[in-house]
């Protein structure tokens, strides 16, 4: 029995069977690849799950984590920290919001989002019983609040009760949230373009017509970039593709590009009339080494242009994998933004995914049917098409 059997088989005897992994163990990364511990080499189009964004074995980055960890690792959010602070500053700039709270996840970050409409609303009129609308086949995390919001009824049905006060309407269908509006709404929550889901992104018309709704009734107008965000579909924020700035915003994976970190942002009108001391807290949250991480993602992010070359190369992408979907009838859609698409199959893909990790590239599912393309924001047209030789072979 080689190393790695041995390695799954420790693992399967010793962590909680949540996931069911792939049979790799992978070992260290250098630019898109990964390798793991036989020394095989895969191109990577998942990305950790759109986290990698920088890829792999970046010495700047890396650089700048060991600097932080022989100088502070963490005091509480009872003291203030120099990187907290710049990686807030940096934030802001790029996504024009006023505040900032720093998590250590994205679910973590929309339970922050949840709690500052519930409160918002409270200030407003004393009431309880405020109501959130979020959307149809949406994913929003794992945490009670994040799952109550999360548009799939069969991963909320084992943990019932949720929060409650949750409503759910269609994606792009402007009349299913009218249909859930009344006096007691606070809050519309969606994912701008969702991931889990099946790589659905929102129209511009519907972000638009959400964003009068919220104006003309006071409603926070919540979007989940948590994926979807940081450069991915070739903007900083995919709401920045249409001009549609929300109240409220979540943000983590390729924030950090590594590090966990997540945050959720928001206007000084919510920030001055939301949550305040005691409201919410967090141990880890905004500790040096992930403020110090955010920072020097950013920095990167503006000195390589990330967010132009996802824009490039996703182009590129889209272009080619609309030619794999004229190419074969059992490809149904092609959907995405940037370097986040995916193919509808109809049927499961499960076998494709395994066949292109045998051929040494990563790729993932978003649903049973759709193959889902994630790759580091730094991949140029060449790995596009090495993907693609492999892709079509195991079609």
């Amino acid at each position: 029995m080689g190393k790695m059997q041995e390695y799954i088989d420790e693992a399967e005897a010793a962590l909680l069977h949540t996931y069911n992994r792939y049979p790799v163990v992978f070992d260290h990364g250098e630019g898109v690849h990964l390798y793991d511990i036989e020394g095989k080499k895969y191109l990577d189009f998942v990305s950790g799950i759109g986290v990698f964004a920088l890829g792999y074995g970046v010495k700047e980055y890396n650089d700048a984590l060991k600097a932080q960890v022989d100088k502070l690792l963490h005091t509480s959010n009872y003291y203030y920290n120099v990187p907290a602070i710049e990686a807030a500053k940096a934030l802001k700039k790029i996504s024009g919001m006023d505040r900032v709270f720093f998590t250590n996840s994205g679910a973590e970050a929309v339970e922050g989002a949840i709690k500052t409409a519930r409160k918002y609303a409270f200030l407003k009129d004393g009431r309880t019983d405020h109501q959130i609308i979020a959307m149809e086949h949406s994913f929003h995390g794992r945490t009670f609040g994040a799952l109550s919001v999360t548009g799939t009824q069969k991963y909320r049905d084992p943990f019932e009760p949720m929060i409650g006060n949750i409503r759910f309407a269609e994606l792009n269908d402007i009349e299913s949230v009218k249909k859930q509006v009344n006096d007691k709404t606070c809050a519309i929550l969606l994912e701008t373009l969702q991931g889990e889901g099946g790589i659905r992104p929102a129209e511009e018309a519907f972000l638009k017509e959400l964003r009068a709704l919220c104006d003309e009734k006071d409603i926070l107008l919540m979007l989940d970039e948590i994926q979807c965000g940081m450069g991915r579909t070739g903007e900083y924020f995919a709401w920045q593709r249409y001009g549609v700035k929300p109240d409220v915003m979540t943000s983590a994976k390729a924030l950090g590009c590594g590090v966990p970190v997540g945050a959720f942002l928001m206007t000084e009108k919510v920030g001055s009339a939301s949550l305040v001391a005691g409201d919410h807290g967090t141990t880890y949250g905004g500790n040096p080494l992930g403020g110090a991480a955010i920072c020097e993602v950013l920095r990167e992010f503006e000195e390589k242009k990330i967010p132009q070359n996802a824009a490039k190369v996703g182009s590129y992408l889209y272009e080619k994998l609309e030619e794999v979907k004229a190419a074969h009838a059992d490809i149904i859609d092609h959907r995405g933004l940037g370097l986040m698409q995916g193919l509808e199959f109809d049927h499961p893909v499960a076998e494709i995914i395994n066949k292109a990790l045998e051929k040494g590239l990563v790729l993932i599912n978003a649903g049973s049917n759709i193959v889902r393309f994630l790759p580091p924001l730094v991949i140029t047209e060449e790995h596009v098409d090495e993907m693609l030789k492999v892709l079509k072979e195991c079609l």
